[in-house]
């Protein structure tokens, strides 16, 4: 029986390597304007949390990484058409998004907060915001906790396809506040010269439509890949690369 049961083990693992095997490349979708998480440097070239993350995912593998960039709003339509085969892009888990996707396991939780003007006494609820106007990025998650919680409550939503967008109008004073994740909005804006004078307002928003962290996003039918990278993630994370890569953009643990 014993020998039965090593047999079937070592059939079950031969059977998931085989299957690893198979895959060759991985085309991974990113909207490629939200640093830390994925961005371009001085040079042009495609960089991030997010993006090394998904190159050490693809070692593990040993398959080829291709990127294809994509506004955040168009990357579920992008990826049901076939455009690429994983959306690798700060893109949250949520009960909404399941509806249409698979996602991996978790990979990394981030708060989402509300910047403002330093001194105002803004907070990310409906008494703060009535009667002004919140920016957020088309297609997340703040967009849907937005609409959902404080538009039909008196507070002006303005959605953006580049999260950058709403800064400029936010410096311009265009809007009062933008909700973004933490991690973005301090490396993205409140680290920068054009965020001298702006500060996160109140506390983290806590609210189940913004999901239960961040994962990448597989087409339903794609259960194969799936299992691959949450199984590549899980050695990635066991080996230490998944800490490495933390700590060259954090200063904290983001890892769930």
């Amino acid at each position: 029986m014993k020998r039965a049961l090593w047999i079937g083990l070592g059939l079950a693992a031969s059977t998931l390597g085989a299957q690893a095997a198979e895959i060759k490349v991985i085309r991974f979708g990113v909207e490629a304007a939200y640093p830390p998480f994925e961005y371009k440097d001085a040079k042009g070239a495609l960089t991030g949390f997010d993006v090394d993350l998904g190159n050490a995912l693809c070692a593990q593998l040993k398959a080829k990484c291709e990127w294809v960039e994509t506004p955040f709003d168009g990357l579920i339509p992008a990826l049901q058409a076939k455009k690429f085969d994983v959306i690798n892009s700060a893109i949250s888990i949520t009960e909404k998004r399941k509806q249409a996707v698979n996602f991996t396991v978790p990979l990394y939780q981030v708060p989402t907060r509300l910047i403002a003007k330093s001194g105002t006494a803004l907070a990310p609820t409906v008494a703060a915001l009535k009667g002004k106007t919140v920016g957020v990025l088309r297609g997340s998650i703040q967009e849907d906790f937005a609409n959902q919680r404080l538009k039909p409550n008196g507070v002006d939503v303005q959605s953006y396809e580049d999260q950058n967008l709403a800064y400029a109008d936010l410096v311009a004073q265009r809007i009062q506040g933008t909700l973004v994740d933490a991690t973005s909005g301090q490396e993205g804006f409140l680290k920068k010269p054009e965020g001298k004078g702006y500060t996160f307002a109140g506390p983290a928003v806590k609210d189940t439509l913004l999901g239960a962290g961040i994962g990448m996003a597989i087409r339903k039918e794609d259960t194969q890949l799936q299992k691959a990278l949450n199984d590549a993630f899980m050695k990635v994370k066991a080996n230490g690369t998944y800490t490495k890569i933390m700590k060259k953009y954090f200063d904290f643990d983001i890892s769930i």
